[in-house]
């Protein structure tokens, strides 16, 4: 049974599964598609006959990214086209908990660190800039440099504490160590804007890149001479990948 929810004069850009309710999904949307206008970040409860909506909330821009809280069920952040990151609560209906604002052009991607032991925030934005943050969001701990272009995506590694993969609009894939304040590894991944990349679950070394030029590649950190293999079968850009929880594959969902 294919279950619809629709948010007129919404286009979505991001949806992520509560880690601790697994009927629960965070979607952040915007107008127009993410041009112009303002946008919606939506909390839903799927149920077995249809899609509820718990929370509903505005903000002044477009919102393209969201992540879920890895120790507290109702708190969850998203990025927006203001250069904001804002902190939500879904036991308060009203404003964010907290709103911070370094980036000086979109907040593209905002990603939960998973390992044991720490509670970070990344963001990667179109000021070419990443950054990474306390879960209280206050001034951010660190900003990294070294795309030549938008940063689409930055993701921590499920395995590695402290690391995490951002790819660009420069064609790269880069891994960052952030103790160290530095890029571990840059790869020239594809000849076009990379707008995606996920880790592997069960694999530390297993990172997968989509990109504009329709193509899902998976590298091998141990060796990024060349990828380890090529999915092509995608008529349209590669908006977003997710590594299956169940299994060493990929999942990969096109722009169009």
């Amino acid at each position: 049974m294919v279950k619809v929810f629709r948010c007129p004069a919404r286009h979505g850009y991001a949806v992520e599964v509560s880690p601790f309710i697994a009927n629960r999904l965070a979607c952040s949307a915007s107008q127009y598609y993410g041009i112009v206008g303002c946008g919606s970040l939506l909390v839903l409860d799927v149920t077995e006959t249809d899609i509820h909506l718990l929370r509903r909330w505005e903000w002044g821009d477009g919102l393209f990214d969201v992540s879920w809280s890895e120790t507290n069920e109702h708190v969850l952040v998203a990025g927006g086209g203001d250069g904001s990151l804002q902190l939500w609560d879904t036991t308060n209906q009203n404003a964010p908990l907290r709103v911070v604002k370094e980036h000086t052009q979109e907040v593209y991607s905002v990603d939960w660190s998973q390992t044991r032991g720490e509670n970070l925030i990344v963001s990667g934005s179109w000021d070419q800039t990443i950054k990474v943050w306390d879960a209280a969001l206050g001034q951010s701990l660190t900003t990294l440099r070294g795309h030549e272009g938008v940063v689409y995506s930055t993701i921590w590694s499920p395995h590695i504490p402290g690391c995490f993969a951002s790819v660009s609009g420069d064609g790269t894939l880069r891994v960052w160590d952030v103790k160290r304040a530095a890029c571990r590894l840059a790869v020239p991944a594809h000849q076009a804007e990379i707008l995606t990349c996920d880790w592997c679950k069960y694999d530390q070394n297993i990172i997968a890149t989509g990109s504009v030029d329709c193509s899902v590649y998976i590298w091998d950190l141990r060796n990024v001479r060349h990828p380890v293999n090529q999915l092509l079968g995608h008529t349209y850009a590669i908006r977003r990948l997710k590594s299956n929880q169940r299994s060493d594959c990929f999942l990969s969902f096109e722009l169009y």
